[in-house]
């Protein structure tokens, strides 16, 4: 069932978006060789509580970090870890959650260690994922349909020789991290329910070098392409309005 929010619960929402964004900026600029994910994941921690929020992901179905952290060919959910040194020109993937007054966030970026990509195809993933986002996004207004969205990130993702995750996709969002409807970063435009003001949605397409398919590691969390090429993930937190859309995740 999709749950349509009121401008009121929205508002809480936009609040929860930016401590989430200063998350991010905070967070990335914490991005440095030598350093480990958890140290990553402490910085993420502190600025969420000193904004007098609730990490979104932290005890979520059991996961036991606040910030997801895939590097290189890991896709999503990677858990931090003092095990896990930042090199330069790693390929990471950042994803981040919090809640504010009883409603949730969500939003991802994909950034190279040291600044430097290794080379021109991590460099052109990397850009092409970001510029999928911008066209799911922009395709996200009343009288749409969820459908347009997909068919958007697909579009370009594809278009650049990239593949695109199949079983992981974007989702609704609000009292609930995750909620109906389920949005695919593929298929056919001009299908599936119509989206209409209120709808807040968190698109991220994650796309790879490779094939699309995908490896659950052991730990039950860290999803990895299955040929071992690199991939990237960018998310933002989108509400309908009344006149096209509004990024939720976006700094003050």
């Amino acid at each position: 069932m999709i749950i349509y929010k009121s401008p009121e619960e929205i508002a809480k929402m936009r609040a929860a978006g930016r401590i989430v964004a200063g998350t991010i900026e905070r967070v990335v600029a914490a991005v440095v060789p030598g350093r480990t994910t958890a140290d990553l994941d402490r910085v993420a921690e502190a600025y969420i509580s000193e904004r007098g929020a609730v990490p979104s992901f932290k005890g979520y179905r059991g996961f036991p970090a606040t910030i997801c952290s895939s590097l290189n060919s890991e896709i999503v959910h990677g858990i931090p870890s003092k095990k896990r040194i930042l090199r330069s020109g790693d390929l990471l993937s950042l994803d981040f959650g919090a809640i504010w007054e009883g409603f949730h966030a969500d939003a991802a970026v994909s950034v190279f260690v040291g600044g430097a990509p290794p080379g021109p195809e991590a460099e052109k993933l990397v850009r092409v994922t970001r510029e999928a986002l911008d066209a799911g996004i922009s395709a996200i207004r009343p009288g749409a349909r969820l459908g347009d969205v997909g068919a958007a990130i697909q579009q370009v993702a594809e278009g650049a020789g990239f593949s695109l995750v199949r079983e992981y996709g974007g989702h609704g969002i609000g009292r609930a991290l995750h909620e109906d409807p389920f949005i695919p970063n593929h298929g056919p435009a001009g299908r599936g329910p119509e989206l209409r003001p209120g709808l807040v949605v968190a698109v991220e397409p994650m796309a790879n070098v490779g094939g699309p398919e995908t490896r659950l590691l052991a730990d039950d969390w860290t999803v990895v392409t299955a040929d071992g090429s690199l991939s990237a993930h960018f998310e933002h937190t989108i509400a309908v309005t009344e006149d096209g859309n509004e990024i939720l995740t976006l700094p003050e």
